[in-house]
């Protein structure tokens, strides 16, 4: 039973936009009281990733024209609060960051089943009910409302999944943003099998997860990586693997793509366009090389291409994750765990990209301390059994 007691929680809050000053571990934050039709979850782990810094450097902000690390420790001058979110409506500060979120129901509003009391839940990064569920619109859990990064967190009921799984909460907390945000790029460009897959920034959280999902559709897939990092991807199933600053025209040849998963842009962006067939499709969820990029409006209609900007994710694109998590076919290698007070360093070793990857993620005396992970790499084909 949930201690009503205790009324104030451990976190870690953004006071505004801005560099790693901004964020600040407290120990005197309220524990939040579930509505009618939200549950409040005791926080197992959450996660870091491009979605947290990306809202505390404002880097979402149309006065931000450079690529995600250069403002990733000190933050942009030229970011406008005014449009620095995801809704590009300004953000309330102090926020809880944390977009993932792993842990148990302890309480539940008046309009919610007492049955899910308990339940282990995951938290869908893309919340629709506070927007009613519109078309193309929902709130970033930690962002335009408060997340994972404390002791507690609550959420919509309906949006609070349950999830039966022998994974740990650290590695079930990598799943729900960088997970949902490779599948919904994958499902909306319907990728099937046998098709031709190109992923760029295919060592990353959502690269790696968007190489285990595509190829669970049965995908040719072929990786941009670096070269230190490409026996790793090659690892998570990818078939072939182009090295991140060769011409991938020289070693793919022209029009012999079928779908383009991108999380990078930037300068090599024009090349992506001329990789893909006649017909192919190219979908974006991250621009982490530069949000700017040049178009040749000819290659899009002479060569019939379609475009998916995914952000908004319909109600099976979660769903599914947590069945293929529950069936094994998806499972996480956890790289570092640290603990909340800490989320600055773990920022830091998450932007330079040099964190050595594990498998074991906890040992039986730290399973209840909140954690801040930072996933870059996936691994297939263990049995559930061998998972922790």
């Amino acid at each position: 039973m949930f201690d009503t007691a205790s009324k104030l929680m451990h976190g870690v809050v953004i006071r505004g936009h801005g560099g790693l000053e901004q964020l600040e571990y407290r120990k005197d934050l309220p524990i939040p009281t579930p509505e009618d039709n939200e549950v409040l979850i005791r926080v197992g782990a959450s996660a870091v990733n491009n979605t947290d810094i990306n809202t505390r450097i404002g880097w979402y902000s149309k006065g931000v024209k450079l690529d995600t690390n250069e403002g990733g420790v000190g933050g942009f001058d030229t970011a406008n609060d005014n449009d620095a979110s995801w809704s590009g409506i300004p953000l309330n500060f102090p926020l809880i960051q944390g977009a993932d979120c792993c842990g148990e129901i302890v309480a539940i509003g008046s309009k919610v089943d007492p049955a899910r009391i308990g339940e282990r839940v995951l938290v869908r990064t893309m919340l629709r009910t506070y927007v009613g569920y519109r078309p193309f619109e929902c709130w970033t859990f930690g962002s335009e409302c408060n997340g994972g990064f404390a002791q507690y967190a609550k959420a919509p009921a309906a949006e609070a999944y349950k999830v039966e799984s022998t994974l740990s909460d650290a590695e079930l907390a990598s799943f729900p943003c960088a997970y949902s945000t490779a599948e919904n790029m994958i499902h909306r460009a319907a990728v099937k099998a046998n098709e031709r897959v190109l992923i760029t920034g295919a060592s990353g959280g959502v690269g790696s997860a968007a190489v285990q999902l595509a190829k669970r559709r049965g995908a040719i897939v072929i990786a941009v990586v670096s070269a230190e990092k490409a026996n790793n991807v090659k690892a998570l199933g990818a078939d072939h693997i182009v090295i991140r600053g060769d011409d991938p025209l020289t070693s793919l040849g022209p029009d012999n793509i079928d779908v383009v998963i991108d999380l990078v842009a930037g300068p090599q962006w024009p090349k992506l366009l001329n990789l893909l067939a006649r017909g192919g499709r190219y979908a974006v969820a991250g621009a982490i090389a530069g949000p700017l990029v040049e178009l040749d409006v000819r290659t899009l209609y002479l060569k019939d291409l379609t475009f998916f900007g995914c952000t908004f994710q319909e109600d099976i694109v979660f769903e599914n994750l947590i069945g293929y998590i529950e069936r094994c076919e998806i499972q996480p290698v956890v790289s570092k765990v640290y603990p909340l007070h800490d989320v600055v360093q773990a920022q830091k070793d998450f932007l330079a990209k040099k964190i050595h990857r594990k498998a074991r993620t906890h040992t039986p005396s730290d399973q209840h301390k909140m954690k801040i992970i930072e996933i870059h790499i996936y691994q297939q084909g263990l049995p559930c059994s061998d998972a922790i």
